[in-house]
């Protein structure tokens, strides 16, 4: 690497053309911040000591490799902006001298030099005759000014903008001498790498000169491309990536949240990265990606396929249908299960193992399990590493089933809500102020409905007004103790309502909200029948409502229904796997705890060929199929814990003791029923007993 200052004038003179790199981002300066600080760049290095340039920054570049004679390619690692603004700054300076007619001396300025110098290469034709070429439609409005022609009716903004800013300048207050003299005082540190022997990734990660910070987009696409040949950069860039980039056009944050979770899926991350720093996990994961996938051709296919997964759920692109309206519901009540939704949908369209009435099915039961949580008011918090795990829990054989067994898994903070608690927190709770309040109206009025209400432009509406200070007909209506009644009923179910008419509603009595024009008697909204079939509306219509409801809404939200068969062969298959990874071995005893132990053990293992030891920290545990023995080593023997009932027990030894009169068991794992003590071989036999029924509670 060669880095040198230079000035600007210098670097770009010559039989040599710059191109910017189709990884590059398009051109983002704006002539309001950046172009206007260069222009006063411009005009204080016109003003001061002629011995002394004015620093501007760095430009690093790299031979093409495919240079010709007399003729020198370079791709641009990092200065396209600077660059590409001083290009516009003299084409403007070139265009205001023409059509002026301005003239100096000698030495001056003129559009023929300009052009010659530092926008042309005038030996050269087609590709090579500009001196900078930029990336998609930013180079065709380039190529429009450069060529003095008709800028393109769908223009690069920035690029026009720019160049128009700089005309703008030129013809209110500068002298092109002066602009031309502070143009030739620019310094730069040109930095010339060498292909063979300097990295461009490691080169441009280290610099922090680009004047706007890189999204991870940028990052990323740059190490992906960045060290290939420019050839191979131009054919992956058009193949794939400009592809992902089109997913996410207009929501480039979208993007950093896709590069987040496919990473998490692809290596089964257990924590969620942050978005805004996810390039430095992607530049660890993607050699593996490449060689999983046996190429980076197959690697970045692979990542446009799961884009567009994650485009389709996250914005609405490239997805139409029945499909498009329930991943769009499922969105607007929760984006967290994108990386779940991204696995179901490639079961779907590239394995297809789950039919698109399974994949419909899916999508509602997740929604089912989130909003079930949020009315019964349970944890949300860490809901990405639940909906990170259920991802990974789904094999390609059968999706669905696997969603469902993993589902009902969950521990116990996180488990699917049962009908009971659903409809007791929807009968019960108030709902107004949660967020999932409004989904659960709309899903109230066009639940079955082949016809669906539209209610995007609804609120929600209170049937019983908030205001505390309740009109007199209210007071009436409601009784005596109506205070009560309005702090009782005024957030629940029953008393919630969509309207397109809330402003005319507000405080009204009932019956004027009945029948002023819009009102209840002539409301299409179908959550409002019950409400204008009413006369009054009292606590008890509103019990009334609240009870309907809250079982439709159990018929709308399902419950998650799979069998205990399927749940229990995937605590075997998980507890399996974890036994096979841990060593009883090395579990710390005792001589004396250890002798024991393994005359215990043998006879544990002996009472059925499926029962399951598992190593613990500080001690072992047994399962047949379920937990029912956990053996904790003491100094000079050992303790047992029993999955049973102390009251249940049938112990004629009288070994057993009430293990819950105890506070707590060192180095326990699990809680037990039954606890005991054996000091020698002889409490073994005993014990045995009780740990057959035990073990035989778990089979019941």
């Amino acid at each position: 690497m060669k880095a040198i200052d230079s000035p600007f004038t210098k670097i770009i003179n010559g039989a040599s053309q710059f191109v910017i790199p189709v990884f590059q981002r398009d051109y983002s300066w704006t002539d309001e911040i950046q172009c206007a600080q260069l222009w006063r760049d411009v005009l204080r290095a016109a003003r001061a000591d002629a011995e002394h340039g004015h620093f501007l920054g760095s430009i690093v570049y790299i031979p093409t490799g495919d240079n010709l004679a007399g003729f020198t390619r370079w791709l641009v690692i990092d200065g396209q902006q600077r660059l590409t603004t001083l290009t516009l700054l003299l084409a403007a300076l070139r265009d205001h001298i023409r059509d002026t007619g301005w003239s100096g001396g000698d030495d001056a300025p003129t559009p023929a030099r300009i052009d010659a110098y530092f926008l042309k290469n005038v030996q050269e034709k087609g590709d090579r005759e500009q001196k900078l070429v930029l990336r998609r439609h930013d180079q065709a409005t380039l190529r429009a000014i450069i060529d003095d022609k008709e800028i393109p009716e769908e223009p690069s903004e920035r690029i026009r903008d720019g160049y128009e800013y700089f005309r703008d300048q030129l013809r209110l207050e500068a002298n092109p001498e002066d602009v031309y003299r502070g143009i030739s005082r620019l310094v730069i540190v040109d930095v010339a790498l060498d292909r063979l022997t300097d990295d461009p990734q490691l080169i441009f990660e280290s610099l922090n000169s680009t004047g706007i910070d890189l999204s991870q987009a940028d990052l990323i696409r740059n190490f992906i491309l960045m060290r290939l040949p420019e050839i191979e950069q131009t054919n992956l860039y058009e193949t794939y990536w400009s592809k992902i980039d089109e997913l996410f056009r207009g929501s480039e944050w979208t993007f950093d949240a896709f590069a987040r979770d496919y990473v998490a899926l692809k290596t089964k991350a257990s924590k969620q990265e942050k978005a805004a720093e996810i390039y430095y996990a992607f530049r660890d994961f993607f050699p593996v990606l490449k060689k999983d996938c046996g190429g980076i051709d197959n690697a970045l296919a692979d990542m446009l396929r799961y884009a567009r997964y994650y485009a389709a759920f996250s914005l609405g692109r490239g997805v139409t249908g029945q499909r498009a309206q329930e991943l769009a519901k499922l969105h607007r009540l929760v984006d967290v299960p994108a990386i779940l939704v991204m696995r179901l949908m490639d079961c779907s369209d590239q394995v297809n193992t789950i039919t698109e009435e399974e994949f419909l099915e899916a999508l509602a039961l997740i929604e089912s399990y989130v909003l079930r949580r949020a009315v019964c008011g349970y944890q949300t918090r860490g809901y990405w590493q639940i909906f990170a795990s259920l991802a990974y829990n789904i094999a390609d054989k059968q999706p669905l089933t696997d969603l469902k067994v993993a589902l009902a898994r969950l521990q116990r903070n996180y488990r699917f809500p049962l009908d009971e608690e659903f409809e007791h927190a929807l009968r019960e709770g108030n709902l107004y102020g949660l967020r999932v309040c409004r989904h659960l109206l709309e899903g109230l009025e066009n639940y079955g409905q082949n016809e669906p209400t539209d209610t995007s432009e609804y609120s929600i509406e209170h049937i019983m007004p908030q205001n505390e200070r309740l009109r007199p007909e209210w007071r009436k209506m409601l009784g005596k103790n109506w205070k009560d009644v309005q702090k009782t009923w005024l957030d629940r179910l029953g008393n919630l309502t969509l309207t397109a008419y809330n402003s005319k509603y507000s405080d009204r009595p009932f019956e004027k909200k009945k029948t002023i024009p819009g009102g209840f008697a002539d409301s299409a909204v179908r959550l409002n029948k019950f409400v204008r079939e009413q006369r009054v509306w009292t606590a008890r219509q509103m019990r009334t409502r609240t009870d309907t409801l809250a079982r439709r809404a159990v018929d709308v939200w399902r419950a998650l229904l799979v069998a205990q068969s399927l749940i229990d062969a995937a605590n075997r298959e998980e507890l399996s796997e974890l036994a096979a990874r841990r060593d009883v071995s090395k579990v710390k005893m005792s001589t004396e705890a250890r002798m024991l132990f393994e005359e215990l053990r043998t006879r544990v293992k002996a009472l059925d060929s499926n029962v399951q030891e598992l190593a613990e920290t500080n001690s072992v545990s047994y399962y047949g199929p379920g937990f029912f023995l956990e053996v904790l080593p003491r100094r000079y023997g050992l303790t047992l814990l029993l999955a049973l009932d102390f009251n249940e027990i049938d112990d004629p030894s009288g070994l057993a003791q009430d293990a819950t009169q105890f506070k707590f068991f060192v180095h326990a794992q699990h809680e037990g029923g039954v606890s005991l003590s054996v000091a020698d071989i002889g409490a073994v036999e005993s014990a045995l007993p009780l740990i057959r029924q035990a073990q035989a509670a778990t089979n019941e």
